[in-house]
């Protein structure tokens, strides 16, 4: 992996909590919160501060542009929600560009794990552990479970496998 293990380090801890929330609140109501992605974006702009190089603290408001502007578009197309294309954009500056082809791999398998293990809870008891949760009826699957998790596990395997 490209990415420092420095700068995995220093943001896992900052960003794994947005995540899991992230996670729950959109299987719960089939919405990733603004504060969310707001917060998720205020800490690369100040964790990022320390965790890169200034230059490539820079450098990567770009990935945020590049990922939004794709994100307007899949949403606009009804391929994606307003919510997971601005989470994705939001995450876009943790990510090293080094790293894309194995990002895209590691939410792709997350994708499908989360897809098998939703669709699977709907059907068992875990579904009477949050009866109220929007997930188990609406017919679209909540992606923030796949983007939360996958930007968790990226800056995980970050700390041990980074640079």
């Amino acid at each position: 992996m490209d990415i420092s293990a420095f700068s995995a380090l220093v943001f896992l801890p900052f960003v794994l909590p947005i995540c899991i929330y992230v996670t729950f609140s959109d299987m719960r109501d089939m919405r990733i919160p603004n504060q969310m992605v707001v917060l998720l974006f205020l800490v690369f702009a100040v964790v990022g501060l320390v965790a890169l190089p200034f230059d490539v603290y820079l450098w990567r408001y770009i990935h945020l542009i590049v990922v939004l502007v794709a994100g307007i578009a899949l949403n606009a197309g009804g391929v994606m929600g307003a919510g997971d294309a601005k989470f994705a954009a939001a995450a876009a500056p943790f990510i090293h560009v080094g790293d894309v082809r194995f990002l895209v791999a590691l939410f792709a398998a997350n994708l499908l794990a989360a897809f098998v293990a939703h669709r699977i809870g709907k059907y068992t008891g875990l579904r009477k552990i949050a009866p109220h949760w929007a997930s188990w009826t609406n017919a679209k699957f909540p992606m923030g479970l796949a983007l939360g998790g996958t930007l968790a596990i990226y800056l995980a395997l970050g700390i041990w496998f980074g640079r």
